[in-house]
């Protein structure tokens, strides 16, 4: 216990943290509905559920349906009782449990992490990882990519964990079904889940270890997936194939600003991804990657480390990062359907860190060291709360109207809370997804202006515009006054206008 008392002590504080500030979030775009979801689905777990019928997918159900409810089937009961304990609504509920998941992803994070390094700085690899703040952000308002990714670590090290013990003449069958049990949640969470067994097995090939066992373990694996995805069950291989060809084709008619234009989501150039992914981490981490790529594949070449989990590493994100770029599927939201291929990077990073320490002999100029590079994602964290999501470093320069911030539109959560402190009972006309404003707890009128005249809105009511995309300046409501703005560092997320 001694020798892991570094991570306890990050992930108590983050937890702590968290306590502290997750009320403050505002409810992200995909939310709602997908935590209706979440109150659909054990609906069909009972015996009287019609299997032709698709309302256990929830008032989206031609969109959830392929996406897998692990996450949310097991998540449930937890929801119901930090709501009652709490009392607390229920998005805030949600974002509670969803940091608790990135927690645990941290934990799993720093695991994979003592492959390479000592409990020590594996916590601090840990904690610039859990640091960056757009990873902090979305820990709170993004049920979908963050528990995906943290599966994924999960799946990934137990797996690892179990061939090492097959390889060892050592396997436990409690290794086994866990291993199998995390790989089966991580698959019903999304299709690409499988892919962490894939890297398994790509490890077991390069081991002399019992074929018996891995075949139990694919076969477990495989039964859990679909015990949590009832969509499956009517015909598991053609639905997953079809599951498969929607998300590959991510239809979608999104509009993205970057680079000062509007692109469609399935016209973005090719550059976005890798661009997103420079200008969004903190200003150390491509640093400490190339250093930390560069040692470790220097002791590789000279035989000095073992060549196997740094294979799985470069295919887990190299793999993945050559389909987007050659591919070029459709993109939107900078790289958070990405967040999942970001842990091998951060591990490189770590080993930057271990060979910067390496060089250094003061025990208070490493402290110091790593204080300064842990400092850029605090300071992001602290001065953009709560929109941490809406990150861009130094190297982004100007990013207003350049690059999307708060795409998510969780800026509705501080404009409904100043249209009722500052305008009582006066009428607030939503620019778009007024769904999302009516998840809100009761405050101001909502009204869809969408549709609505200007004729027909009384004087003195409020309107509430979205900078996504550039809406607002879109708007024929555009040169109406604006009373009110949110956003951070120049950038405004949210204006609210009034009608003379």
């Amino acid at each position: 216990m001694k020798r892991h008392l570094p991570i306890l002590l990050l992930l108590t504080a983050n937890l702590l943290a968290g306590l502290l500030s997750f009320r403050g979030y505002g409810i992200s775009w995909d939310e709602p509905l997908f935590y209706a979801y979440a109150d659909t689905i054990p609906a069909a777990y009972l015996p009287a559920w019609d299997w032709q019928s698709e309302t256990v997918y929830g008032p989206s159900a031609a969109d959830h349906k392929y996406y897998g409810p692990a996450y949310l089937l097991l998540a449930g009961p937890l929801h119901v009782q930090i709501q009652t304990i709490f009392d607390l609504n229920s998005a805030s509920a949600w974002h509670l449990i969803n940091f608790f998941c990135f927690n645990l992803g941290i934990f799993f994070f720093y695991r994979l992490n003592l492959r390479f390094l000592s409990p020590g700085l594996a916590t601090v690899s840990a904690a610039f990882f859990a640091f960056q703040p757009l990873l902090w952000g979305h820990s709170f308002i993004n049920p979908k990519d963050i528990p995906f990714m943290t599966g994924f670590i999960a799946a990934l090290t137990l797996g690892l964990d179990f061939v090492d013990s097959l390889h060892n003449g050592k396997p436990a069958a409690g290794g086994l079904v866990l291993a199998a049990l995390t790989l089966g949640i991580v698959s019903a969470i999304r299709i690409l889940g499988p892919l962490a067994g894939v890297l398994v097995f790509i490890y077991f090939l390069t081991k002399k270890a019992n074929w018996l066992a891995l075949i139990g373990y694919a076969a477990l694996a495989m039964l859990m997936m679909l015990i949590f995805w009832p969509f499956l069950w009517a015909d598991p291989f053609q639905r997953l194939f079809e599951v498969l060809k929607h998300m590959s084709d991510n239809p979608t008619e999104l509009s993205v600003l970057f680079l000062g234009q509007i692109f469609p989501a399935n016209e973005i150039p090719r550059r976005y991804f890798a661009q997103m992914l420079l200008l969004t981490l903190s200003e150390p981490t491509f640093g400490l990657i190339a250093l930390g790529a560069a040692r470790l594949g220097w002791q590789v070449f000279k035989k000095q480390r073992d060549w196997r989990t740094p294979l799985i590493l470069f295919l887990w994100f190299g793999s993945l990062a050559a389909y987007i770029f050659i591919k070029v599927p459709a993109m939107y939201d900078g790289v958070r359907h990405f967040l999942f291929i970001l842990p091998p990077l951060f591990v490189l990073a770590g080993y930057g860190i271990d060979w910067l320490h390496d060089k250094i002999s003061p025990t208070w100029l490493k402290i110091s060291l790593t204080l300064a590079l842990l400092l850029p994602g605090l300071s992001g964290i602290a001065r953009l709360y709560p929109y941490e999501y809406t990150y861009y470093n130094l190297l982004a320069g100007e990013t207003f109207r350049v690059y999307e911030r708060d795409y998510w539109l969780t800026c509705y959560g501080e404009a409904l809370e100043w249209a009722s402190r500052n305008a009582p009972g006066q009428r607030l006309y939503i620019q778009r997804e007024i769904q999302l404003a009516e998840a809100y707890p009761p405050g101001p009128a909502l009204f869809d202006l969408r549709g609505t005249d200007l004729s027909e809105i009384p004087s003195n009511a409020l309107l509430l515009f979205s900078t996504r995309a550039n809406l607002d300046k879109k708007s024929i409501y555009r040169n109406l006054p604006i009373v009110h703005t949110i956003g951070r560092e120049n950038a405004l997320f949210c204006l609210i206008k009034r009608k003379e």
